[in-house]
């Protein structure tokens, strides 16, 4: 089995800043990808940033240039640094996992991000 655990939602003005970590551990072989997903009310899934072995990144062109993904391979680990943040950013940000020679998505349980305008 694989956990993924998230941290780091919370409340913030628009224009400042959070910082979302995810975990992940278990019978973990090598992990292929990570990323985070957000979902806000009225409003399809959305794939924020992601990152997969070898380095390559993938941002959703509404957050190019304010967030920025970071993998530290060794501890299974992502961060999702997010600047100047916007109302529209608000929603449940979801980090997933998938392992090599896998196409199944294991999930955190969320985490809420709520910008005030």
């Amino acid at each position: 089995q694989v956990q993924v655990v998230e941290s780091g939602g919370g409340l913030v003005q628009a224009g400042g800043s959070l910082r979302l970590s995810c975990a992940a551990s278990g019978t973990i072989s090598s992990i292929a990808a990570m990323g985070w997903f957000r979902q806000a009310p009225g409003k399809q899934r959305e794939l924020v940033a992601g990152v997969i072995s070898g380095g390559s990144i993938h941002y959703s062109d509404s957050v190019k240039g304010r967030f920025t993904i970071s993998r530290v391979n060794a501890k299974n680990t992502v961060y999702l640094q997010m600047n100047s943040l916007k109302p529209e950013d608000a929603g449940v940000y979801s980090c997933y996992a998938r392992l090599v020679g896998s196409g199944v998505l294991y999930w955190g349980q969320g985490t809420q991000v709520t910008v005030s305008a």
